[in-house]
C-alpha cells in the first residue's frame, strides 16, 4: 500500500496529477477539493494516497487531507459504489456537506452529484450514517481555493473538470455558462456551478 507521496508536481488537469518522485512520475487522480489546494507547478506536493489495484488497471488517488481519505475509503465500502464515485461525490460537496446530508437523510441533495442515483444515495446514508458519527462538523474541508490567477480558457478548464467528473458535456456546458461571470478564476466557475446543481 503506498500511503502518502512526496515529490515535484508536473502537471495537473483535474483531476490528474503528475509528480515526479525521484525521477519516477506517478500518476495521482485527486478531488477538486484537493486540487485546488495544491501548490504551482514545479513546486513539491505531498498527498495522503489510497491505492486501488485491480485486474485491468492500478491507479493511485490522492488526498491533501487525512479526513478526505479516510471519508474517501469508508464511500469505497458503500456497496455500488468505486473509487471514481466517491472522488466525484468529494469533488461534488465538501465533507460537512456529505455528512449533514446522510444525517438529514437528504436523498434529494445526493441524487445531483454525477453518477448517484435514487437508490445509490438511499444506500449511502443507510450505510454511512453509523459510519460517519465520528466525523461530525469538523470534517468541513473548503470546496475549492480559488487561486488568484485568472486564466483566458477559464470556462474550457471548468467544463473539463466537470466532464471528468462525469457530468454528460451537455450538462457541463449549461452549468458553466448559467454562473460565468467577467474576472472569475476556473476554480470560483467550477465552485458555482457544482454549488448551484447540488442547490437546484
Amino acid at each position: 500500500m503506498i500511503g502518502r507521496i512526496e515529490g515535484v508536481l508536473l502537471e495537473k488537469q483535474a483531476p490528474g496529477l503528475l509528480i515526479d518522485v525521484q525521477g519516477i512520475g506517478y500518476e495521482v487522480l485527486v478531488s477538486l477539493t484537493s486540487f485546488f489546494d495544491l501548490p504551482a507547478l514545479g513546486e513539491k506536493v505531498i498527498l495522503h494516497t489510497h491505492f486501488v489495484v485491480r485486474e485491468d488497471a492500478q491507479q493511485l488517488y490522492g488526498f491533501a487531507d487525512t479526513r478526505e481519505r479516510e471519508l474517501f475509503r469508508t464511500l469505497i465500502k458503500v456497496s455500488g459504489v468505486g473509487p471514481k464515485m466517491a472522488l466525484a461525490i468529494l469533488s461534488g460537496m465538501t465533507a460537512t456537506e456529505f455528512v449533514r446530508s446522510v444525517q438529514a437523510n437528504d436523498t434529494a441533495t445526493l441524487v445531483r452529484l454525477p453518477g448517484v442515483g435514487k437508490k445509490t444515495a438511499e444506500r449511502l446514508i443507510v450505510e454511512m450514517r453509523d459510519r460517519l458519527e465520528h466525523f461530525g462538523d469538523s470534517a468541513g474541508l473548503d470546496l475549492l481555493s480559488p487561486s488568484a490567477n485568472n486564466q483566458p480558457d477559464t470556462v474550457k478548464e471548468a467544463e473539463s473538470a466537470l466532464i471528468s467528473l462525469g457530468y454528460k458535456p451537455q450538462e457541463a456546458a449549461r452549468m458553466v455558462n448559467a454562473n460565468a461571470a467577467d474576472g472569475q478564476t476556473s476554480q470560483e466557475l467550477i465552485r458555482l456551478a457544482l454549488k448551484s446543481m447540488v442547490k437546484s
